[in-house]
């Protein structure tokens, strides 16, 4: 009786047919290379900046930055940074991002968020132009040193 169970087993063929075996390792591979891409999303790395922009940093001016803690309703602490961004170049600026790094009290790096000076929601930043900005941030490790984190320009689009 054995035989023949193993007999009828090989003449069936394997318990899981072929097409469905690779479309287990394309969800799988597709899986994979998902959760790669939100790593990287995640680590903060974005686009560079380009040349120009480069070349233009020292024409942007951060100004009056301060930064305030609070703990709302939900027992979360609430990180606000507040300034102003002057443009002392020649080119009308329609997006200007930061990164915010957050460091521990070593002052090892345990977060790094991205924020928005200038973009849709303020309109384009003119030559000789300021804007008053604020970025808020509500997931902060509880390890973080509650100091100010560093801001360095990380996206700038001309129009």
């Amino acid at each position: 009786m054995l035989e023949q169970e193993k007999e009828l087993r090989k003449a069936s063929g394997p318990a899981v047919p072929w097409p469905v075996l690779g479309i287990m390792l394309l969800l799988a591979a597709a899986a994979a290379g998902f959760f790669w891409w939100q790593s990287q999303q995640a680590s903060g790395e974005g686009p560079s900046l380009t040349e120009e922009a480069k070349q233009y940093l020292p024409s942007l001016d951060l100004s009056g930055v301060e930064m305030e803690a609070s703990e709302d309703f939900l027992e979360q602490t609430l990180v606000t940074i507040q300034g102003k961004i002057v443009n002392n170049g020649d080119q009308t600026l329609s997006l200007v991002e930061v990164n915010c790094v957050f460091r521990e009290i070593n002052g090892i790096e345990i977060s790094r968020e991205r924020g928005t000076l200038v973009g849709s929601r303020t309109g384009p930043l003119q030559p000789g132009a300021s804007q008053d900005f604020r970025l808020a941030f509500d997931a902060i490790p509880e390890d973080w040193n509650q100091t100010m984190p560093n801001l360095f320009i990380s996206r700038i689009q001309f129009e």
